[in-house]
């Protein structure tokens, strides 16, 4: 589907001034240029009608009745990425404004979380072979890297993946007793949900961190629901990996208070070698 309010933004400094004028035009008001005839935003934008349908077929519509069912079309995804956001302008308001995100989303991740779903998942892993963390992109990428840096300090065997085609092939080919860890923020990854139905063929136990009733949810053995709408203000970071990465420290501490001394054991020995080969004490973190 062609974005006609991505083409006017991107394209907007090559037009002709007409154009730039119906530019201005729509993008100021794109439920009142639904409502126009093509003679009513001709007159509006004081060009004549022949020019307005040049300009609609520059933007790649065959007339302008197409125009206005593309535009009709776009108006419906993004709608917050029309106009510049009003939001925080100096560094501290901005400042102020992710730290107060991240605190409410910590907080409110913790009054919704499933304790009975982290305590199954954590025997799920401890008693697993291996561990597959999948994510794609963005922040589910992050978190999946981040579980995998989480849960091999404890001993455990773990990867991670991020490619879409190396989830589904390892998905398929990973052998009894693996099991599987995936991240979305909006659970409607598809090729994600391929892997994970693929993986559920072969009787591997799926592990899903999203939202839930979403197609991803749909497809987790234990579901780690995060379900959190996100802030208006496009500017500002989602701050929905700030609640995911609570939920994977809380998953993994559990799982090492779970293993006990073969978790500390094999921490010890990450330790030594950092405090032989970089620190010279043990007082910095296990790892940068």
């Amino acid at each position: 589907m062609l974005d006609i309010v991505g083409v006017l933004q991107s394209e907007k400094s090559e037009f002709t001034r007409s154009e730039r004028v119906l530019t201005d035009i729509i993008l100021l008001d794109v439920e009142s240029v639904l409502k126009m005839s093509i003679v009513d935003l001709a007159a509006q934008a004081e060009v004549s009608p022949p020019t307005v349908t040049r300009f609609c077929r520059r933007l790649g519509c065959d007339s302008y009745a197409d125009f206005k069912v593309r535009l009709a079309q776009s108006r419906f995804v993004g709608q917050r990425y029309v106009v510049p956001a009003n939001g925080p302008k100096s560094v501290r308001e901005i400042a102020q404004g992710v730290v107060n995100g991240i605190q409410s989303t910590i907080y409110d991740t913790f009054d919704h979380i499933d304790f009975d779903a982290i305590e199954r998942a954590a025997e799920t892993i401890i008693k697993s072979s291996f561990v597959l963390t999948f994510g794609s992109g963005g922040s589910s990428s992050m978190v999946a890297t981040e579980t995998e840096m989480r849960l091999f300090r404890l001993g455990l065997k773990v990867a991670s993946s991020i490619d879409h085609q190396a989830q589904l092939m390892r998905a398929a080919s990973a052998p009894a007793g693996t099991v599987i860890i995936a991240f979305s923020l909006s659970g409607n990854n598809l090729p994600l949900v391929k892997a994970l139905t693929a993986a559920g063929e072969y009787g591997l136990p799926r592990i899903v961190v999203t939202r839930s009733r979403s197609p991803m949810a749909d497809r987790a053995d234990v579901l780690l629901p995060i379900d959190r709408a996100e802030n208006p203000d496009i500017f500002q970071p989602t701050t929905g990996r700030y609640a995911f990465l609570s939920m994977v420290d809380i998953l993994s501490q559990t799982i090492a208070t779970r293993l006990g001394p073969p978790a500390v054991a094999s921490m010890r020995r990450i330790k030594h070698q950092l405090v032989v080969n970089r620190d010279g004490d043990d007082s910095q973190p296990l790892g940068d």
